[in-house]
């Protein structure tokens, strides 16, 4: 009937746009995450090349800050040169000039506030010091001479060790030594830079929440710096993934050389990468779940009613055939023609055998162990006096022996007489239909061949739907009954082995030995 095809194609179409709309979200759903993480991907190269122009910057600041301390040093450097000119002078006063004066040179000495010195004997004996603050050194020596004494001598030897000292001459022969140390605010200020200097070495070298970052010296074999914990101790291979990524970023340092900055994708914005796909993948997990248990709930339910169905079809039909059997009876003994009785007593016992299948639709079918062959030539041998004369079914066995299968004869019929009148249909009540038998090792096959219109491929599967029907009239039972009762009952197959436009099909039943 064309209202079946009609609600089958509507169905069909459903399910097409179905999918198009999901296909059409999913791809949606992952070229926007794709557009962001392309978007980040950007910023976090924008990050590392800004990262490479910050350590340009800092180079720059360190040699600012390199060149202004080496300016101060030098400024206390001379400052201490008029010190040391003052005490010379001091201790030579017979040495004066017109031009000197002695009291300026003294102004010289005792100007000196902030500069620690300490000054030497020819037997590095503590001669005299001044500006040493012992409680910055946490040392309360002011009342132990010997242990002051002790810690000065210590620590004026460390000041000549760094090349902080001026020899000065007090006799002819004898020499004092006067070493000094970096002013406090000197000190401070270098404090205060070098404070700078590793907070930013911390937050930009140490900080995982960058991208991961390895700095390579100019002839990129020594790893300066890396934010990723072990990177250290990379190899070549890791950077290679780097650079397969992006390529490395030059860092001009000028005089200092060049640096290579290798940079990657932070592993949050890769994780984000492959979400959508692991979100739709669960999804679809859910959905599948969801589906295969309404699937089986609804084809139970389908069970249920097809059962009910025919359980009522077959207790119905049972009164009127007991009353057609009690007619022919009757009929018998009237001396009626002896021929048509004989038809009608066939068709009597057919509906009887329809009513026995349907009456075991529903409920576990005994397959017993016979010859498939008398089953197929006893529905042939009902089937051939009521089709057209036009049509022509043929069996072909090659087999000698009895072919003995496990199999439903009332249902195995049924199974035959569908296809057959399937292939009559395609046919157009014209042709030959052929009945073929094939042994494997572990299946027989029964293929029913017609020289009918044929079929397109996208039709074999929709063929055994239910409600799906090529007719104008019928309701597209008959082929989706067949293939129930050969996989659900017999466990077993049914399909179109081939077919072919305007030549025929070729359906194959098989079932295990």
């Amino acid at each position: 009937m064309k209202r079946s095809q009609d609600i089958y194609s509507k169905k069909q179409r459903w399910k097409l746009i179905l999918f198009l709309l999901a296909s059409t979200i999913i791809l949606g759903s992952i070229y926007l995450s794709n557009a962001m993480v392309a978007k980040i991907a950007n910023k976090e190269q924008a990050k590392a090349k800004q990262w490479a122009q910050t350590i340009q910057k800092k180079v720059a600041l360190l040699n600012i800050t390199k060149r202004t301390f080496e300016s101060l040093e030098n400024r206390e450097k001379q400052r201490i040169q008029l010190v040391v000119d003052a005490i010379k002078t001091i201790m030579n006063p017979s040495e004066l000039s017109m031009n000197q004066d002695l009291d300026f040179a003294m102004k010289i000495r005792d100007g000196n506030k902030d500069i620690p010195m300490v000054i030497l004997d020819d037997r590095n004996l503590i001669s005299s010091f001044s500006n040493i603050d012992f409680k910055a050194d946490s040392l309360e020596l002011s009342a132990n001479h010997k242990k002051r004494d002790s810690l000065l001598q210590e620590k004026a030897l460390q000041w000549k060790k760094e090349q902080r000292f001026f020899t000065i001459e007090v006799f002819e022969g004898v020499n004092f030594m006067l070493t000094y140390d970096q002013s406090q605010s000197l000190k401070s200020l270098r404090f205060q830079s070098d404070s700078i200097l590793q907070a930013f070495n911390k937050d930009l070298i140490k900080d995982t929440r960058l991208m991961p970052v390895v700095l390579m010296d100019q002839n990129k074999k020594r790893i300066i710096a890396s934010n990723i914990e072990g990177g250290k101790d990379w190899d070549g291979k890791q950077l290679k993934a780097f650079q397969a990524h992006y390529p490395p970023i030059k860092i001009d340092l000028g005089k200092d050389g060049l640096q290579w900055l290798y940079y990657d994708l932070s592993p949050e914005l890769k994780q984000l990468k492959w979400f959508p796909f692991i979100q739709f993948g669960i999804i679809a997990v859910i959905v599948l779940i969801g589906y295969l248990v309404f699937s089986t709930f609804r084809r139970a339910e389908q069970n249920q009613v097809w059962a009910g169905m025919a359980k009522e079809t077959a207790h119905q039909l049972g009164t009127p055939i007991s009353s057609l059997a009690a007619w022919m009876d009757y009929l018998e003994g009237q001396y009626v023609d002896a021929d048509s009785l004989s038809e009608m007593r066939k068709d009597i016992t057919r509906l009887e055998k329809v009513t026995d299948r349907f009456s075991k639709i529903g409920s576990e079918a005994k397959l017993n162990p016979e010859d498939l062959d008398a089953t197929v030539n006893g529905i042939v041998s009902y089937l051939r006096p009521r089709l057209s004369d036009k049509v022509t079914i043929e069996i072909i066995n090659p087999y000698p022996s009895p072919i003995v299968v496990n199999h439903n004869p009332s249902l195995m019929d049924w199974v035959i007489e569908n296809v057959c009148k399937n292939a009559v249909d395609a046919m157009d009540g014209a042709g030959t239909i052929k009945v073929i038998f094939l042994k494997e090792t572990r299946w027989v096959h029964v293929d029913i061949e017609d020289n009918g219109k044929g079929m397109l491929k996208n039709q074999f599967k929709s063929v055994f739907q239910p409600g799906y029907s090529t007719k104008k009239r019928g309701w597209g039972l008959g082929l989706s009954l067949a293939k129930r009762i050969i996989e659900t009952s017999h466990k077993g197959k049914v399909f179109v082995l081939k077919s072919e436009l305007n030549k025929g099909t070729t359906f194959r039943i098989s079932l295990p030995l």
